[in-house]
């Protein structure tokens, strides 16, 4: 059998290498896994810290280790892993065009999983102004430059952004032997948790500056310094550095869904996917970051496993694909995860949707409704902007499938 006959899974980071392997445990096969990266693995490659792998391994390891382990379930499962490839566009209803070291072809496999991921925005996403110098960077590739490579990358730093991710480029930067002069967020405060920002402040010595913007930044050759404008009082100030690291600010590689007709969510810029992760193009599955960015690993490889048992279910009946309707989220709500409902008996993984605040709520109470019909109201805590909350999935099963959309807000 070639690789066309069963499902392929484009990105090899947890939530793709998890479907993988998930495919094979219940039968499927062969399950490829096209990776554009040297190895497969995802961001945990390179984030050399603990925390990963409590909710999927039942196990807390450092990243490296628990994208080892996933390399290492891929491998004994049978799934073959397609290293420095790249599908670079589609054809037909859903044939693949691929590049990698052994040239260029097409695949025209039965079913297409998407877990590509997200990626943080960079400079020019964020339209900074100033000078072109060396030394700006995501905290991705500040993470693969000093994990992966052992490189410096700098002596002093100014982090944009004061979220998880922000705190851990802290470490990161500490570990490389650079200190950092402040992160910097637009917001009123810090979106991380309060221990992450402690830990910070003592240890690293890092101040966060909120109600601030970068306004610019300044070098010849190399970061020199960068300009700071106070959002209140519009004072302007410079602080001289010679690093700046973009942190969060998450978008999906949503390049592959939109070559291929799937429709986007306007608040994530993911793909709409009902509860079993279906897309909204037949035969087209999507799971992990793509869908909700940015949650944590094992949060994305038990989505991987979710969306296995939906494409198991596909290849092996008449494979009809059904049609949803739209979960719409409202302001200051920015977008819910999976956003199509489909009929009662289908759940969400883990019995539950995620979804985002762009602002800091306290004591929320969450509101769904359709055609004026109330589904489910709670209060359910506080609301972080960058951090997600959930609510669970038992009010979908009272969604009319010939009704109108179903709102989610906050009232």
């Amino acid at each position: 059998m070639g690789i066309d006959d069963g499902p392929i899974v484009v990105g090899g980071g947890p939530s793709g290498l998890a479907a993988a392997i998930a495919l094979r445990e219940l039968g499927i096969g062969p399950v490829t896994v096209i990776e554009r990266e040297r190895e497969a693995g995802g961001i945990p490659r390179h984030s050399d810290h603990t925390g990963f792998g409590l909710r999927d391994l039942r196990t807390v390891t450092s990243g490296p280790r628990y994208a080892a382990r996933y390399r290492e379930l891929a491998e004994a499962s049978g799934v073959e892993v397609l290293a420095e490839t790249m599908v670079t566009g589609w054809d037909a209803e859903r044939a693949l065009r691929v590049t990698g070291p052994a040239g260029r072809w097409e695949l025209e496999p039965p079913a297409v999983v998407l877990a590509t991921g997200c990626r943080e925005r960079p400079r020019a996403a964020r339209l900074v102004p100033g000078s072109r110098p060396a030394g700006v960077m995501t905290t991705s590739t500040l993470q693969q430059l000093v994990h992966v490579r052992g490189k410096k990358v700098g002596h002093r730093a100014v982090i944009i952004g004061a979220e998880h991710v922000s705190f851990s480029a802290v470490a990161t930067l500490a570990h490389a032997g650079a200190s950092v002069a402040g992160l910097v967020t637009e917001l009123p405060k810090h979106q991380s948790f309060a221990a992450f920002r402690a830990g910070a402040a003592v240890r690293y010595r890092a101040p966060v500056w909120s109600r601030t913007a970068i306004s610019a930044i300044h070098g010849d050759e190399r970061v020199e310094s960068v300009e700071l404008t106070e959002l209140g009082s519009g004072r302007t100030r410079t602080v001289e550095c010679d690093l700046v690291v973009f942190t969060a600010d998450w978008i999906p590689d949503h390049e592959l869904p939109v070559m291929a007709g799937c429709d986007l969510d306007p608040g994530s810029l993911g793909p709409l996917v009902d509860q079993g992760l279906r897309t909204t193009r037949p035969g087209v599955f999507a799971a992990g970051n793509l869908l909700h960015p940015a949650e944590t690993a094992d949060i994305c490889a038990l989505d991987g496993r979710h969306v296995a048992a939906s494409v198991s279910a596909y290849l092996r009946g008449s494979r009809e694909w059904p049609s949803g309707v739209r979960l719409v989220a409202r302001d200051p709500i920015v977008w819910v995860a999976p956003n199509l409902l489909i009929a009662a008996g289908h759940h969400p993984p883990r019995g539950r949707f995620l979804f985002r605040s762009r602002e800091f709520v306290r004591r929320a109470r969450v509101r769904i409704r359709q055609d004026g019909r109330g589904l489910w109201r709670a209060r359910i805590g506080r609301l972080v902007p960058g951090r997600s909350a959930h609510v669970p999935s038992e009010w979908a099963e009272s969604v009319d499938p010939a009704g109108g959309p179903v709102l989610f807000d906050l009232g």
